[in-house]
């Protein structure tokens, strides 16, 4: 009974180490993991660092206090710096035919070192953010081998916000907490979060960009991953691989596969409307795009409803 209070939401900045209760280092560190992936909070806080142009202080402090036994302030910083390297790269200036001068590839290398410092608080959507570079200076080829990478990184012990622990996952963290690995190192390793694209951002594939569109774009990464599979065959002319890519686009979507909410698998469909679109599917590619507005009617945060006109 008193593991249930003590670990209950409304005390999660309880210290259970200022009593003597013999709990196991195992339950603690599941417990810190089941706070980032479950809790509510957490996952507002930490979207607060698209739409501030600083660490916020508060929540930083907020995160610390609920994962106080396994992720110092130092990890938590340094978390955070890899999140907000993601938002600072999206601010750089790029165009779309790679190099010309020396100020561009100036621009091109500032915005590589800054991407690559974008992969250390998850396993996947610093990885593809990385290929949206590639992309958009069409180096489709080297896109192509970053998403393949991802992809191979989207396995089922994978862990997302709103997910509910499995037996798999539980037998993960047992490894991990057995080799005394931080929850700082469990988040490069195995959680995905998902792939942002801020307003005006110049990262954004040109196919997603929509004039008079002012949002912000939450794609779930396994979705973007094939999405953006599909860009790279169509400018490459590979008809065959852009048709699988965009068969397994259809089948995460299918099964939901690392994505939680409605508003990411709004977003999902969303993408496999593009994709149709840009095949040449116009029919099934109005379907996805109605799909998506059922699952999520606000218009304000789908972009689908433009795309119908």
């Amino acid at each position: 009974m008193w593991r249930c209070i003590l670990f209950s939401d409304q005390i999660s900045n309880f210290d259970v180490t200022m009593w003597n209760f013999p709990i196991e280092p195992f339950t603690l560190y599941v417990n810190d993991v089941k706070k980032i992936v479950q809790s509510s909070i957490l996952y507002i806080a930490s979207c607060s660092l698209d739409t501030h142009s600083d660490l916020d202080i508060l929540n930083t402090e907020l995160l610390h206090n609920t994962w106080c036994h396994h992720f110092s302030l130092k990890q938590l910083y340094a978390y955070y710096i890899s999140r907000k390297c993601s938002r600072q790269a999206q601010r750089l200036p790029l165009d779309g035919a790679l190099i010309n001068n020396k100020y561009q590839y100036k621009q091109y290398k500032s915005c590589l070192s800054t991407l690559l410092t974008n992969v250390y608080h998850d396993a996947v959507s610093g990885w593809l953010m990385l290929a949206s570079l590639f992309y958009k200076t069409k180096q489709y080829r080297k896109a192509l081998h970053i998403i393949r990478y991802s992809i191979s990184k989207c396995t089922s012990d994978k862990l997302f916000f709103g997910l509910t622990l499995s037996d798999v996952h539980y037998q993960s963290l047992t490894l991990l907490s057995l080799k005394k690995k931080s929850i700082s190192y469990f988040l490069k390793l195995i959680f995905v979060d998902f792939t942002r694209f801020n307003m005006n951002s110049t990262l954004t594939p040109e196919e997603l960009v929509m004039e008079g569109w002012k949002g912000q774009y939450h794609i779930p990464s396994t979705a973007y991953a094939f999405f953006l599979s599909v860009l790279c065959h169509y400018h490459l002319n590979n008809v065959r691989q852009c048709q699988d890519s965009i068969q397994d686009l259809k089948l995460v979507i299918a099964e939901r596969y690392l994505m939680s909410g409605v508003r990411f698998t709004a977003e999902a469909y969303t993408l496999l409307g593009i994709a149709l679109q840009l095949f040449g599917d116009i029919e099934s590619a109005r379907k996805a795009f109605l799909q998506s507005l059922d699952i999520s009617p606000d218009e304000s945060r789908n972009s689908a409803a433009k795309r119908l006109l």
